[in-house]
């Protein structure tokens, strides 16, 4: 296979391909073989297999911070930025916060980065991902959402973030092409309607969230309206929607208020 080693002829092919950021992944790619053009061959043809990019470069830039993502491991989007950066505002300056289902570590990291004094804790279910939160820097319990929490955290928490599983099971095939050839379904299935974990969030994080603490979650299509009644039923005010630059659904911002 010839690779041509100049970011535009790179550029074209990777475009001519499908790949829609085709100039961002030909300098990704570039820098990582290093003016190699055995190494940029080899790159290349695991992208053209549909390989996430973070695997082959091994990582990604987040909220400003790099993070490293391990093969195997969920790549964070940049469309949980936003989600991230609200987190980030919520959080108080020597705060404690909770990222649940965190990967790579790429929300705790960037809490860390931008509040150094706070204490960021996460928690995630699956090996692979656990450790390589923890080459990120990241205080990480194994273990299935609030679970492996140290008990001395309860009614701590000024955040409890989130990007766990909330694809309806039956929507799973409408994912891109190669999302779950290469990433565990584990990542995305959220159960029927896709807010069976969601709803798990919201019941267990009040152990977890000190009165007036920030819960947000990301999410999609009608699951916010769908759990609205839960947010109001559990103590949860303010809860508001999260939309993106084009107006869809993103997520949920609420705040933990039980009554006395």
């Amino acid at each position: 296979m010839h690779v041509p080693a100049e970011l535009d002829p790179l550029a074209d092919l990777l475009s001519r391909e499908g790949f829609v950021a085709a100039r961002d992944e030909a300098t990704e790619l570039l820098e990582r073989a290093s003016g190699d053009v055995a190494v940029l061959g080899a790159l290349v043809a695991r992208r053209m297999q549909g390989e996430p990019l973070a695997w082959i470069t091994g990582g990604v830039t987040f909220c400003g911070v790099h993070v490293r993502v391990d093969s195997g491991v969920y790549v964070p989007r940049w469309q949980s930025e936003p989600l991230a950066r609200r987190a980030i505002e919520r959080l108080p300056a020597r705060g404690v916060a909770v990222d649940l289902c965190t990967g790579a570590g790429a929300i705790a990291a960037a809490l860390q980065a931008h509040r150094p004094e706070a204490r960021v804790v996460a928690t995630e279910v699956d090996e692979r991902a656990a450790a390589c939160a923890s080459s990120n820097a990241v205080e990480v319990y194994r273990g299935d959402l609030f679970a492996p929490l140290p008990a001395a955290l309860a009614d701590s928490a000024d955040v409890v973030v989130g990007v766990v599983p909330y694809v309806p099971t039956a929507a799973l095939r409408l994912l891109p092409r190669d999302t779950l050839s290469w990433e565990t379904s584990l990542a995305y299935d959220g159960g029927a309607d896709g807010t069976a974990i969601l709803r798990r969030v919201l019941d267990e994080g009040r152990r977890f969230l000190r009165h007036s603490g920030a819960l947000l979650l990301e999410l999609g299509g009608e699951q916010a309206t769908a759990l609205s009644g839960d947010l109001d039923r559990l103590g949860y005010a303010d809860h508001a929607v999260l939309l993106d630059d084009d107006g869809d659904v993103r997520g949920i911002e609420a705040t933990y208020a039980p009554g006395p």
